[in-house]
């Protein structure tokens, strides 16, 4: 049996900065927040656009982290920096949810939190309450802070 196709969907500095703006005038309406929670690190350069579109300056960070070898450890997250408290008030954001493993972790850890993505995959959906783009499972989506890196490995 073949590997399945991917499929890759580059995103330029440009283009986040679009979609993360346009994530922040969704949730414009659905606040006043707190506060925001940035998952690392994927969620850094979105919630950086949110919190200043909306004008929310208190910023905090859950560290997760995630097993590249899907075969050996198909859904093991290691949450490096976590919180508590239940996270009423905060908004949380990451830039992609795809299996929703990363964030029915950060879920557990902060149940009262608006989860918001710039994008999500099918399979992750259920687990945020607001997105900008969906994408399909099979896309891999190439952020600019990582496309060197993949630019290597292909």
């Amino acid at each position: 049996m073949s590997a399945p196709v991917r499929k890759n969907f580059p995103v330029s500095w440009e283009e986040i900065h679009r979609d993360a703006r346009a994530l922040a005038w969704r949730l414009a309406a659905l606040g006043p927040f707190r506060g925001i929670i940035a998952v690392t690190r994927g969620g850094l350069v979105p919630a950086a656009v949110v919190a200043r579109e909306l004008d929310i300056r208190l910023i905090d960070t859950i560290c997760i982290a995630s097993y590249e070898d899907r075969a050996q450890h198909p859904t093991a997250v290691q949450v490096l920096k976590g919180l508590s408290g239940g996270g009423e008030g905060f908004l949380i954001i990451d830039d992609l949810v795809d299996t929703g493993e990363t964030a029915r972790a950060v879920r557990d850890m902060l149940p009262k939190a608006h989860f918001a993505t710039v994008y999500a995959k099918p399979a992750g959906q259920p687990m945020v309450d607001t997105f900008v783009t969906e994408v399909s499972q099979d896309t891999w989506i190439v952020f600019p802070w990582e496309a060197e890196r993949f630019s290597r490995e292909s």
